[in-house]
């Protein structure tokens, strides 16, 4: 939905809407995850009621997120966006952002809201997702200040061989053995990058790029690969488990705190629909044997 349409599933049936895009950052420490619920506070629900306010909403317009992060996860390139009446947003547009920052609480900024392209869907249009995950290996050095989003990791851990375990898990899996399983839902993903490196003294930081992840497992597979880094596994027990595609109660899911959503990746504006529309088709394992 662009500028100005009156598609079916806008804020108001026919009314003229603009669909925008909402480019997001916030610190997870004090969010139930990214999704409402009843009774708790989540970054949809403080970011559609202030959007509401500041755009002079009739009711609060629902928020297409690209990732929905969990409890305690941080985001500093979040993606979501809303159809927005188009006379609300023109009303508003020019000054939303200054006052959205006014408004929302110090853990959570719209740095950016702008009209999308035609087609754009902040969730199916996006072709990868990067996510960071920090770790402190000495707990001499942990920094204070980062508590909050590094995990703070008693035992030494040698990169060079969490690498060479993270390299069976690139490319197209079914990624069930780090998964939460969800009903219907496919657990066949393409990973794209996996890999360690040190950024500070006794830092360890993992790069993490997918089409798209699973419920809970990018913090599996670090679970995984920090037992690999730590010497309690050898490097090939991390293919092993891929293989199995079941859950193995010795992959650890780690804190959510370490976890940060760096970028949100989208193709050209020509692409954006048909990205949405193959986003959308269920996904099979690719390795599974054709049926009679």
């Amino acid at each position: 939905m662009g500028r100005g349409s009156t598609e079916p599933g806008g804020p108001e049936a026919g009314l003229a809407a603009v669909r925008v895009r909402l480019d997001i950052g916030y610190d997870g420490t004090g969010f139930s995850g990214w999704a409402r619920q009843p009774g708790r506070r989540t970054v949809q629900e403080t970011l559609e009621d202030a959007l509401a306010r500041v755009l002079s909403l009739p009711e609060p317009a629902p928020l297409t997120v690209a990732g929905r992060t969990d409890a305690g996860v941080h985001a500093r390139g979040q993606v979501a966006h809303a159809d927005i009446p188009a006379d609300c947003w023109a009303a508003g547009a020019p000054a939303a952002v200054r006052r959205l920052a006014r408004l929302l609480p110090p853990d959570i900024r719209v740095h950016r809201a702008i009209p999308a392209p035609l087609g754009f869907d902040a969730r199916f249009s996006a072709i990868w997702r990067r996510y960071a995950y920090r770790v402190c290996d000495d707990l001499a050095l942990a920094d204070p200040l980062a508590r909050h989003r590094t995990l703070w990791h008693r035992s030494g851990l040698d990169i060079e061989v969490m690498n060479e375990a993270a390299r069976a898990c690139l490319g197209e899996h079914d990624f069930a053995a780090f998964c939460r399983r969800r009903e219907g839902a496919s657990t066949v993903r393409t990973m794209l990058r996996l890999d360690w490196e040190r950024t500070g003294p006794a830092v360890a930081e993992a790069t993490v790029v997918a089409d798209a992840f699973c419920h809970n497992m990018v913090r599996a597979l670090v679970g995984a690969l920090l037992k690999v880094g730590e010497g309690s596994r050898p490097p090939g027990w991390v293919a092993q488990v891929l293989a199995a595609q079941a859950r193995d109660p010795a992959v650890p899911v780690v804190p959510a705190h370490g976890l940060c959503l760096e970028e949100v990746g989208y193709p050209a504006d020509a692409g954006l629909a048909a990205r949405a529309t193959a986003a959308r088709r269920l996904r099979t394992n690719p390795k599974a044997a054709p049926t009679a």
